[in-house]
């Protein structure tokens, strides 16, 4: 019987390392990312049955890579494996189009069940965050999101100034001209009512563009 066919994506080596321990018996691994930007070139080349992703990656964070992926049509199942135990961010990353939220140090236990139940059909929730609320969010209830009335463009320059980029490196990134990364970061600024950099970077860290 074939294997599910899967990419892992996780800024952290030991963590990969880790993965490949606990999916390579039951799974087919077929591709390993290291920033969201990779993960989606992968994604898009690989088309794997499944993706296993972290939320805080470098260049563009999980939860924005997997909107992105859905709203290009990418058909696989996303199960992000983070260190955040937080309904907010796990409510999130449902509603960017995730089939699974599993903590990192459930993992072992946790992680293959996850995925199978995934490519099931189904969604799943590490314990911890079964909550009422949650459970009223995957039946179809209240959607709570997270205070967001950013563009997906104006979420990559946040999460890039954020990440300490320039505007000339953000460009580049983007390709988009320095002078439009900087219309984007003024924008951004007067419609969050931000003034400095400095608080640029506090938002973004508290709505899980990076981690802080």
């Amino acid at each position: 019987m074939k294997k599910p066919r899967i990419v892992l994506a996780d800024d952290h080596q030991i963590v990969l390392d880790g993965l490949r321990g606990i999916l390579a018996d039951e799974f087919e691994l077929v591709g390993e990312a290291t920033n969201g930007r990779e993960l989606m070139d992968l994604a898009h080349r690989l088309l794997p049955d499944v993706i296993v992703a972290d939320i805080s990656m470098p260049l563009l964070n999980g939860i924005d890579a997997a909107a992105q992926l859905r709203e290009r049509g990418l058909a696989a199942k996303i199960v992000f494996l983070t260190m955040h135990p937080d309904q907010t961010y796990a409510t999130r990353a449902l509603d960017a189009g995730a089939s699974a939220y599993v903590l990192k140090h459930s993992a072992s236990d946790q992680l293959v069940a996850a995925i199978k139940e995934a490519l099931a059909g189904g969604v799943y929730l590490s314990p911890q965050l079964r909550t009422p609320a949650m459970q009223e969010a995957l039946s179809g209830g209240t959607n709570v999101k997270t205070v967001t009335e950013l563009t997906p463009r104006q979420r990559d320059v946040l999460q890039l100034i954020a990440e300490g980029k320039s505007a000339k490196e953000i460009a580049s990134v983007l390709n988009i001209s320095p002078r439009t990364a900087e219309t984007h970061k003024y924008k951004i600024m007067d419609e969050l009512g931000i003034k400095t950099n400095a608080e640029l970077v506090q938002y973004a860290i508290r709505h899980g563009l990076v981690s802080g």
